[in-house]
């Protein structure tokens, strides 16, 4: 909330600590600035690293197992692999050069102290920055007090030009000229400014508060109306007030002047742990007391007074409470005895519309996968809730309903809660079985998958659930096929499609079909793989199922590759490389670059070869993916025949494509555009090669959509690059990117 203004002392002891420090933390009560002071570190800093500065917010964290998980978020990683988060970050983060910024640490410090101490033992090049309200206490921690801001002089004289260079008088100037439209420290209002500064210590977030009033108040009534507040605490006396003190005060000030209805809402709004949107607000916050039409104007209000905070993701306005402003609206909402009443009607919106994600995900799945990126804070702070309170049979059915997220998105994520939820709630569930079962062959884990499985068919026998069954018995086949039991895998497969026959399930019929189709691979069998893939394909398209298609189209590419059917493979793995960068898919990402390696291989493309065959390798590292079994020997083949074929070249041009990133990689592989060249990063600066062209023309004003037809790249690629160059550079606008260009270019 607080702007970059000030903070030269502090700047310049950061960078001097940074020199020596592997770790610094910036130490500090709620409100003095800590977050923005990081960012303004990051930015300053961020292009002295070759990789860049990267922020992560932990404010939304509630729980400590999630560290990692928000640290491979913010990186661009993906929990998608049987690899745990902190040991695919420390392989990731191995040979990097960056800066990461850990933003409020203080509820997770345990967690937070053991991730800093992991990095920067295994990765020299990383220096971490943290925020928190008190220190690590991790070896080598370097601890830099944060202050409030410089106070200004009470001395009446001093000149106006030194009196605006004040950090807290230029952050109230800067604040409420924002507010109301115009506003500058003269000699008329400086003794008002100065007062209002030194009465509220600095506190960054107090002066904002007060300073939004502007836009009705003069400083001097701001001042008076404020005083007033201050002298009852302090007998009418000029006896200053502990800082935390000062703060609740400037902010039961500003609550109190808020209307009834503008006061129900802020207070309702600490229900969310996360961002949140209009639509949320409107269903979770309303009621006959607030009724639904009129919560735009009253949140537009919350935002006016800098109580709430606005921002942009995906093209969807998202809003969120400073971590202050929520705790203080959570007692407010405790003391008017509303807490139960909104929760219940969060948990119960959450709820259906995790329902509407199971039911639609299939169909859906990019609309739904976007919605949830976007929500998934305040759904895990929903199922831990449930959690915790026992309710075990909705926690139990929310995290059932996340199937394809986990699936997706956050796999080992998934696994801990369905372990959490099934360890205590030991009812029949076979859909909840049949979910843990699905991401224990993702993990490759078929034991963990058998056990779970082998529960969900016995529950889907006894509760008479067919679709279910037919689903558990079709993957129970699957993980037997990973076991190399392949008696059982075509015992389990026959009775798949023997309880499947005729009820024209979607998912149990590609699962069957999935089940052939690795049956055959291990068989030898590709006339059965092939007509389980084509027959998968035809009903993915069909139904608009992209994950499945995906799958299929991967079967169709390999099994042509194992015939010798160049161009059919290289057509199949090329589609199912465009539909994996769609879901953003990076195990499949994975295993299609090593696919199109192959065949640019058998295709006397040697220079492709070896650079498609470096760039998966680097994927497969950062995706924590394993070598794919069926594709290893065709993966020998190929690095035989490209390195045959090179000689000496080949080492080079397989570094070449380990320095690709993922996005180039995947433009090389489709043959799109300039990156068929690899880039060395650092050549291209902070942002690489494509992210500076994509920067350059956010500052020319372009949108996703209009940069994305300029560099032929699709929207979905542009909004990467820019939501890396907000993280790398520690910006929150593409206002700021453009500044940072301008400054550049000049």
């Amino acid at each position: 909330m607080t702007s970059f203004v000030g903070r030269r002392r502090e700047l310049a002891e950061a960078r001097k600590a940074l020199a020596t420090a592997r770790l610094v933390s910036l130490v500090g009560p709620g409100g003095v600035g800590k977050t923005r002071l990081a960012v303004r570190i990051a930015t300053g800093h961020g292009r002295g690293f070759r990789d860049g500065a990267w922020l992560v917010e932990l404010a939304e964290i509630q729980e400590p197992a999630l560290l990692g998980n928000a640290v491979m978020a913010a990186l661009g990683l993906r929990d998608q692999a049987a690899t745990e988060p902190a040991a695919l970050l420390r392989d990731y983060l191995r040979d990097k050069e960056l800066l990461l910024v850990l933003d409020n640490c203080e509820h997770l410090l345990g967690a937070a102290a053991e991730l800093a101490g992991d990095v920067i033992r295994a990765a020299p090049g990383v220096r971490v920055v943290a925020t928190s309200r008190e220190p690590l206490s991790v070896p080598g921690e370097h601890v830099l007090p944060v202050p409030p801001l410089q106070l200004p002089s009470p001395d009446v004289d001093e000149p106006l030009p030194r009196l605006r260079q004040n950090e807290a008088v230029a952050l109230f100037a800067e604040r409420a000229a924002a507010a109301s439209g115009r506003f500058e420290v003269t000699a008329a209002n400086r003794a008002a400014v100065v007062d209002i500064c030194r009465r509220l210590d600095g506190l960054p977030l107090a002066v904002e508060l007060a300073a939004v009033r502007a836009r009705v108040l003069t400083p001097g009534q701001i001042r008076d109306r404020l005083g007033a507040r201050f002298d009852l605490l302090t007998g009418g006396g000029r006896a200053a007030l502990p800082r935390h003190q000062t703060l609740r005060t400037t902010i039961d000030w500003s609550y109190d002047l808020l209307t009834p209805v503008e006061r129900t809402l802020l207070t309702r709004l600490c229900v969310f742990a996360g961002r949140f949107t209009l639509d949320d607000v409107e269903a979770v916050c309303s009621a006959d007391d607030l009724p639904a039409a009129g919560i735009l104007d009253l949140l537009s209000s919350l935002l006016d007074k800098s109580l709430a905070t606005r921002e942009d993701v995906g093209g969807t306005a998202c809003y969120r409470l400073h971590e202050t402003m929520r705790e203080y609206a959570r007692l407010k909402l405790d003391e008017a005895g509303g807490w139960d009443a909104v929760e219940r009607r969060c948990a119960d919106y959450y709820l259906a519309r995790c329902h509407q994600f199971a039911a639609e995900g299939r169909h859906r799945l990019l609309e739904w996968l976007a919605w949830m990126d976007l929500e998934i804070d305040n759904v895990r702070a929903v199922l831990r809730r449930h959690l915790d309170q026992g309710r075990l049979d909705r926690g139990l059915d929310l995290a059932t309903s996340l199937v394809w997220y986990w699936v997706t998105r956050a796999t080992t994520e998934g696994v801990r809660w369905m372990d959490e939820v099934l360890s205590r709630e030991a009812g029949p569930h076979p859909w909840a079985y049949f979910v843990r079962g699905f991401l224990a062959v993702l993990q490759g884990d078929p034991a963990a998958a058998t056990s779970a499985l082998d529960r969900g068919v016995a529950a889907a026998r006894a509760g008479g659930s067919p679709e279910v069954l037919a689903q558990s018995l079709a993957m129970a086949s699957i993980a037997a096929s990973m076991a190399r039991d392949r008696t059982a895998a075509t015992r389990l497969l026959d009775e798949a499609r023997a309880v499947g026959a005729g009820r024209g399930d979607l998912g149990a019929t590609l699962m069957t079909h999935q089940a052939q189709a690795l049956g055959g691979f291990l068989d030898g069998d590709l006339a059965a793989v092939t007509s389980a893939a084509t027959a998968g394909a035809r009903l993915s398209r069909d139904a608009g199922d992209l994950y499945s298609l995906g799958m299929m189209l991967m079967n169709q590419g390999f099994v042509a590759l194992m015939s010798g059917d160049l161009r059919e493979s290289e057509e199949r793995f090329t589609e199912g490389l465009r539909v994996a960068e769609q879901l953003d898919d990076r195990v499949a990402q994975c295993y299609l670059l090593g696919g199109l390696a192959c065949c640019a291989a058998a295709g006397r493309e040697p220079r492709l070869a070896a650079q498609l065959l470096g760039a998966m390798e680097r994927l497969r590292s950062e995706a924590g993916a394993t070598t794919n079994a069926g594709l290893a020997p065709a993966l020998a083949h190929a690095t035989s025949a490209a390195s045959a074929a090179l000689g000496p070249r080949f080492e080079p041009e397989l570094s070449a494509g380990r320095r690709l990133s993922r996005e180039d990689a995947v433009r090389l592989a489709l043959r799109e555009g300039p990156a068929a060249a690899a880039r060395d990063h650092a050549d291209a600066g902070v942002l690489g090669r494509r992210g500076t062209e994509v920067a350059r023309l956010v500052a020319d004003g372009l949108s996703n959509k209009e940069i994305g037809a300029r560099l032929f790249i699709s929207e979905r690629t542009v909004e990467s690059h820019v939501r890396n160059a907000l993280n790398k550079l520690g910006f929150s606008s593409r206002a700021q990117i453009a500044g940072w260009m301008a400054l550049s270019d000049g």
